[in-house]
């Protein structure tokens, strides 16, 4: 296949690109600056400008463009940074999309299990894809990134919406900026502990991605976590263990909320108890069901 990716200088799409060349597909990424060679197409979401014809004979698309959300603080100026960023550059993408002849067989596009909200199947089991939409500023965010997809859709394309967990790695993200802390023995759980985290490996992130990529049955919402969700407690010990360092430490809400802001709520004290049906039902199998083994592997081959 004749891959496009945008977002490959994030952490899961400069893990992609190399899986997707050695299982022998023609890569090409979207850029926002110059480009550097014919394997590379400029876009600027912001301004809206995408040559479509750039993209002619494209087969698949994963589109993982996006501001981080924990990056900084949440001012009104960020928030609609996150928004723009997702929103704006995936309703370009996708009305270029639909435009080509032909049409590119499959599009992924980066979503979050935020769509769930902040207190998603913390009471019984884990939820589905098929679970309602949750409340608050991520989950508005994630449908109205989803909803950009609708182009594309509605041209017969296949769309699949990747709700992505707490990627593992010590490259990015969360394990990256918790590492140093808890390395002092300074880590601890955060609010009460309870709260569930949906987490998933980079190996497996990556892995699922290329296995979507080609199952043609595959379409709509995927979760995309791994299968033994955790309590942010189970976490912090295990994380501990790993380290072999202490984890005694308690942040109290009020703490990280002064810290985070609105972010504290909708971030880390979020509880979100995700199951990846679609994914097993397709066949999927993951690398790293057990939590230890796949801190175990980002800390010491992600670092």
């Amino acid at each position: 296949m004749k891959v496009a990716v945008t977002g490959s200088s994030g952490l899961i799409g400069s893990a992609l690109l190399p899986a997707l060349r050695g299982d022998g597909h023609e890569v090409v990424t979207l850029v926002r600056r110059p480009p550097r060679d014919p394997s590379e197409i400029r876009w600027d979401p912001a301004a809206g400008t995408l040559d479509a014809a750039a993209l002619a004979g494209v087969d698949g698309v994963v589109n993982l463009a996006g501001a981080g959300i924990g990056d900084h603080r949440w001012t009104a100026a960020y928030k609609q940074t996150l928004r723009t960023s997702r929103i704006d550059g995936t309703r370009l993408l996708a009305e270029a999309l639909a435009g080509l002849d032909p049409r590119p067989r499959v599009l992924l596009s980066g979503s979050a299990i935020g769509w769930y909200g902040t207190n998603a199947g913390s009471a019984g089991a884990a939820l589905d894809e098929t679970a309602p939409p949750g409340t608050g500023f991520l989950a508005e965010l994630a449908r109205d990134w989803e909803n950009a997809t609708t182009a594309a859709q509605e041209a017969g394309i296949r769309v699949v919406r990747v709700r992505t967990g707490i990627v593992l790695s010590g490259r990015g993200g969360t394990l990256q900026r918790l590492l140093p802390i808890f390395r002092r023995g300074a880590g601890g759980r955060l609010g009460s502990g309870r709260q569930w985290l949906s987490w998933i490996s980079l190996a497996d992130t990556v892995d699922a991605l290329c296995f979507l990529l080609e199952a043609d049955g595959v379409r709509g919402p995927v979760n995309l976590v791994a299968p033994t969700p955790v309590t942010n407690a189970e976490f912090t010990s295990a994380l501990a263990r790993t380290l072999q360092r202490p984890a005694f430490a308690q942040v109290p809400r009020f703490a990280l909320r002064l810290a985070l802001g609105e972010f504290a709520d909708e971030g880390p004290l979020a509880s979100q108890r995700l199951a990846p049906a679609t994914l097993v039902d397709a066949g999927f199998r993951f690398n790293h069901s057990d939590l230890a083994t796949a801190l175990a592997d980002a800390v010491h081959r992600d670092a």
